[in-house]
């Protein structure tokens, strides 16, 4: 048998496997929540539209981490070139300028986790 402690959305449970080696499934046990630290408060929310910010928004395409930030506030950029790199399933994935303009806005950070469709930066 060997112990293992697993934490899942903040809950940290003790848990013991058992190697079955007669091929039949083994009989689960119930396994109490121990008592996890208490979460810390979640970052307060960035505003989507921030001083200055432009009228074209771009969106994180999927759930993750924002990876690099390309570009700053004053910089121009082309239709399709890369803005904010956001990390998803161990891959980089580029979240690009829809259309020519500058940049009004950054809205998210490094490391800053972030959902589908969350606004990263805007465009004039």
């Amino acid at each position: 048998m060997k112990n293992y402690t697993i934490t899942v959305n903040g809950v940290s449970y003790d848990v013991t496997v058992e190697e079955n080696t007669n091929g039949a499934a083994a009989p689960a046990a119930p396994v109490a929540p121990r008592a996890a630290a208490p979460k810390a408060a979640p970052a307060p929310a960035k505003k989507a539209a921030s001083a200055g910010a432009g009228s074209v928004k771009i969106e994180a395409g999927a759930a993750g981490k924002v990876f690099k930030i390309e570009k700053k506030v004053g910089d121009k950029v082309s239709k399709g070139d890369a803005v904010v790199v956001v990390e998803a399933m161990k891959m980089e994935i580029p979240m690009v300028a829809p259309s020519d303009g500058t940049v009004a806005s950054i809205d998210c950070s490094v490391g800053d986790a972030v959902e589908a469709g969350a606004v990263l930066a805007t465009l004039n």
